[in-house]
């Protein structure tokens, strides 16, 4: 499997990667012998008009332009370089990232990179800030916390672990039952009907990386779906476990409908309770599993296109593919989203008996005023 990722890689880059033009100056007597590259700030001074060409080798057509460019950072600030474009069309005055390489066999190249987004990303993380603190009120700032604490637990935890060589899947557990702690008592507060929540997402991840793991191991899966996968292979030499980070993937994956899920039902207990104190246990286990049923299907269909949806260019190349439908349902790149898709939305359906039976049975008996903060 990693061989058809690395000739995919390399065709990859030679379909479509941009163009790089040399530059005239500094001498060639400058250069390192080995290559270095650079990702630098840079703003368009000049552009010419897009014009239509043909990718050298394909039939496909490109834009191209000429760029004038000033860069604004680093070693070279300053520095006034022109080079052809053939990447992402930009116009005077727009600022990105231009990659620079030196030394080697190509001794000095220029290409664009990426447009400069961190604006807009501010600006539209700014909205959501807003539009949380206005509509959400204090629930909502609770929530924001979560989700900071939940980042910081896959960037300083999560991630750090998995490149030093620890198990993918015990990490990956490890910090979905981290989160899961966390994230429900920073957005809910303490009180049993988090935590009979958070009880039930735990026991939902358990039992859903048991049966994911056997499905990996069953599909024979090999986790080299995607070009990222060979580079992190190769970077790392092969320290990660591929296997493992798959499973990791689908584990995080699962939180955030799983948060949903749970709370969902523990409230709906708690509130049955509230409704008719002489309820027996199974009178609020039937009636809470009859409220999850229809929360089932409509996280399941949520889950299902929200996948679909981020696999829309894979499904437009496999749509032309001349194979058959059944070898492209057993291809790994096919049959991994599959699995990725069918044990989310199996975990989303157990996390509904599962968290309805601990919160029939912690919620029971319980003090109608001490029940939860949810609406506070």
């Amino acid at each position: 499997m990693i061989s058809k990722g690395l000739y995919g890689l390399v065709l990859g880059v030679l379909l479509f990667a941009p163009a790089l033009a040399t530059a005239q100056e500094p001498s060639e007597s400058t250069f390192p012998a080995v290559e270095q590259q650079r990702l630098l700030k840079a703003r368009v001074l000049e552009a010419s008009p897009s014009t239509k060409k043909v990718v050298e080798g394909t039939s496909i057509t490109t834009n191209s332009q000429t760029l004038t460019i000033e860069v604004l950072e680093g070693e070279d600030e300053g520095r006034t370089v022109t080079f052809e474009n053939d990447f992402t069309q930009l116009e005077k005055g727009d600022v990105f990232y231009v990659r620079h390489i030196v030394g080697g066999f190509h001794l000095e190249t220029w290409a664009v990179s990426d447009p400069y987004r961190l604006d807009i990303l501010l600006w539209i993380g700014l909205a959501f800030l807003l539009l949380v603190f206005l509509f959400g009120g204090l629930q909502g700032i609770r929530g924001v916390a979560s989700l900071a604490g939940s980042l910081v637990l896959i960037f300083y935890l999560l991630l750090p672990s998995i490149h030093n060589g620890i198990s993918p899947i015990l990490v990956s557990l490890g910090v979905a039952s981290l989160i899961i702690l966390v994230g429900s008592y920073i957005t809910h507060g303490f009180n049993r009907t988090t935590t009979a929540a958070m009880l039930g997402m735990i026991a939902t991840i358990v039992i859903t990386g048991i049966a994911t793991y056997l499905a990996i191991d069953l599909a024979q899966l090999s986790g080299f779906t995607s070009d990222e996968n060979v580079y992190l292979n190769f970077n790392t030499e092969g320290r990660i476990d591929m296997v493992g980070l798959l499973f990791g993937g689908i584990m995080i994956g699962l939180l955030g409908v799983l948060y949903d899920s749970a709370i969902g039902q523990a409230v709906a207990v708690e509130e049955l309770y509230r409704a008719g104190a002489n309820y027996t246990r199974k009178q609020v286990y039937l009636r809470g599993l009859r409220i999850g049923h229809e929360h089932i299907g409509a996280l399941v269909n949520t889950l299902a296109i929200a996948y679909v949806g981020a696999s829309l260019p894979l499904l437009l190349l496999l749509k032309q593919s001349t194979a058959s439908p059944l070898y492209l349902l057993n291809s790994e790149i096919f049959a991994t989203e599959i699995i990725r898709i069918l044990m989310s939305s199996i975990g989303i359906i157990l996390a509904v008996p599962v968290t309805t039976l601990i919160a029939t049975y912690m919620l029971k008996g319980a003090r109608a005023s001490g029940l939860h903060s949810h609406a506070k």
